[in-house]
């Protein structure tokens, strides 16, 4: 795989799925734009990241407004002189069940999980589309095929993903453009460390493989579509989930 001196920006990408993928690509080469909400934690990884030799950026990114995505990939632009690979990884949750749920709550996780999504690869698809050019790896789930109850917004935002995934691989396929999805299933992070060993257990008896996935299990896929070698490859979702669905 040969990505050296091609530029990545990773939504999401100052800790956890984010920060192993921006890790991965730059073990590959691949210059960096750390891009996150949370603008002191991504100029820390950034830091981190250039030790392996890579140019890395901190870029302080609220995926849901559309002048902050600009500025950012303005600024990328300005200091690499183009943008190959887009990874939208930004997510959160606001759980509840569907009675229960506050409209603020649905409103928040559809703006940054989703339409996080549409705007930048809005940005992207117009850098890459002049190069002729790009990779873009979004980040959907397992939920977004099997539901979760609970999570009816981030199932949705999730699923949204997919058909826009699918959507945008068509319309940009002839610029050199391909356009993928990643959908994890139940990934060691802060979030399931903290959860009772019992409640593990029973999680994972819905995977065949017995086991949570890592961030580098989903890193390794997205550096996959990510790169030249996957050229052949767009509107697929990759599923990593040791088989939860199949």
């Amino acid at each position: 795989m040969e990505l050296s001196g091609q530029v990545a920006v990773i939504t999401g990408s100052a800790r956890g799925i984010g920060r192993a993928i921006a890790e991965k690509l730059a073990g590959k080469g691949v210059n960096i734009v750390v891009a996150d909400i949370m603008s002191e934690e991504a100029e820390e990884t950034a830091r981190k990241i250039q030790e392996l030799g890579v140019k890395t950026m901190a870029a302080r990114l609220d995926v849901s407004s559309a002048d902050s995505v600009a500025r950012v990939f303005e600024d990328a632009v300005k200091e690499f002189g183009k943008v190959d690979i887009l990874v939208n990884n930004a997510g959160i949750t606001r759980d509840g069940l569907l009675l229960r749920m506050k409209e603020e709550d649905w409103d928040s996780v559809i703006d940054i999980n989703l339409k996080g999504v549409f705007l930048c690869s809005k940005e992207a698809v117009k850098i890459m589309a002049k190069q002729r050019y790009g990779r873009i790896v979004n980040i959907a789930s397992v939920v977004a095929f099997i539901g979760n109850p609970g999570q009816v917004n981030y199932s949705a935002s999730k699923a949204g993903i997919v058909g826009l995934t699918k959507t945008i691989a068509k319309e940009y396929a002839s610029r050199g453009i391909t356009v993928n999805a990643v959908a994890p299933g139940f990934i060691t992070t802060a979030m399931t460390d903290a959860l009772p060993e019992n409640v593990k257990e029973e999680m994972k008896k819905a995977i065949p493989l017995g086991k949570f996935g890592t961030p580098e299990d989903v890193a390794q896929a997205v550096l996959f579509l990510a790169s030249p070698e996957a050229g052949y490859i767009t509107g697929q979702v990759l599923h990593v989930n040791g088989g939860m669905y199949m």
